[in-house]
């Protein structure tokens, strides 16, 4: 029912970077290597005396946070704590959210012709069928249940107009399909502002049909938090709030502390596209002058990069010199010519990419 993971057809070529006598620069997944910010942490040790269950809805304090957060990042105006619904990270809820919400054989689910590879392993999970598209208004509606929306998108780093999404919004309310956008890089954009399906300028403050998808594994290093939300239509996150209590789907009470301190504070969130914004410099320079070309990446954590050559052929070659990449085939066949280069690695490791790419 599930193809095979895709990080398992890595390991053969893990194995090659990690003899490289300087040890293996790891830019293959995006996973934050840096630390956790330390009002988080004191948050989370605050909460530690946690002995009861906590609620799937989460605390008013969390929920709270989120409305406030929304407001003034997504310029989302009107909210409640009706409009937002804690997760348990946002890879379980892709994953679960075609099943959650009552699909199966003969709907449809759709998502970008190159995207995250966990849109198509939600819809194989509930057994429903799935379309790739690269405008979504071209897509037949005909059984079409789910859409989705990457921006900035994973893998390529391409974001979406505010006109794209305004008309992909009204695509999808003429013909009565639920649009969830996958928005976790929106605080990651380096050339352009990246907007929210949730702005009024895309939605004219209108929440019904759409949801947007959030995440502190990036903005605040807390992928091993496990720690995202839903924002949008009250009616939708209702029922997934019904469906979530009865399978437990709960965020640990001193993550929810946590989450809180970090939704609340900026000052790392700087501090952290800064480290960032300095990698991403330095790695593009050193392929551009490998003869790569960058595609797109103007968001997000990811270099999309390719010297036309089959993506297979640019891993192993880079294996050899110690980097590790992800082939561009892992996001689609459309992706078999590119690699995605995480800038997450530490500043020592990048300046080591660096030095071996020339």
């Amino acid at each position: 029912m599930l193809p095979t993971f895709p990080w398992d057809r890595l390991e053969p070529y893990k194995a090659t970077a990690a003899a490289h006598p300087d040890g293996i620069v790891d830019l293959s997944v995006g996973t934050p290597v840096d630390p956790v910010p330390q009002l988080v942490q004191d948050a989370l040790a605050a909460a530690a005396d946690s002995p009861g269950y906590p609620t799937v809805w989460g605390t008013p304090a969390l929920r709270d946070a989120l409305v406030g957060w929304s407001g003034r990042r997504l310029g989302a105006a009107g909210l409640t704590h009706r409009h937002v619904l804690p997760l348990v990270g946002s890879k379980e809820l892709v994953a679960a959210l075609p099943a959650q919400l009552g699909l199966g054989p003969g709907d449809r689910v759709g998502y970008p012709r190159l995207a995250y590879p966990t849109y198509e392993v939600g819809a194989r999970l509930a057994r429903a069928d799935y379309v790739v598209y690269d405008d979504p208004w071209e897509l037949d509606p005909a059984g079409l249940k789910l859409l989705w929306l990457n921006s900035p998108s994973n893998p390529t780093g391409r974001v979406l107009t505010a006109d794209e999404l305004r008309r992909t919004v009204a695509w999808a309310r003429e013909h009565g399909v639920l649009l969830v956008s996958d928005e976790c890089y929106l605080e990651l954009g380096w050339e352009v502002e990246p907007v929210s399906v949730l702005h009024p300028d895309v939605c004219d403050g209108d929440y019904r049909g759409l949801v947007a998808v959030h995440s502190l594994s990036k903005r605040s290093n807390l992928a091993g938090y496990r720690d995202a939300f839903l924002v949008g239509d009250p009616e939708v996150l209702g029922e997934l709030l019904e469906i979530r209590k009865h399978g437990g789907f709960m965020v640990p009470a001193p993550v929810q502390a946590a989450a809180v301190a970090a939704l609340g504070d900026t000052a790392h969130v700087t501090e952290q596209r800064a480290r960032y914004a300095a990698r991403r410099e330095a790695l593009r320079g050193a392929l551009e002058a490998n003869g790569f070309r960058i595609e797109h990446s103007e968001a997000s954590l990811y270099l999309w990069a390719t010297r036309d050559e089959p993506c297979w052929d640019t891993v192993g070659e880079l294996a050899k010199q110690g980097i590790l990449v992800a082939p561009g085939e892992f996001y689609g066949d459309a992706g078999a010519g590119f690699v995605r280069v995480a800038f997450t690695a530490t500043d020592e490791r990048v300046r080591a990419a660096v030095q071996r790419l020339g």
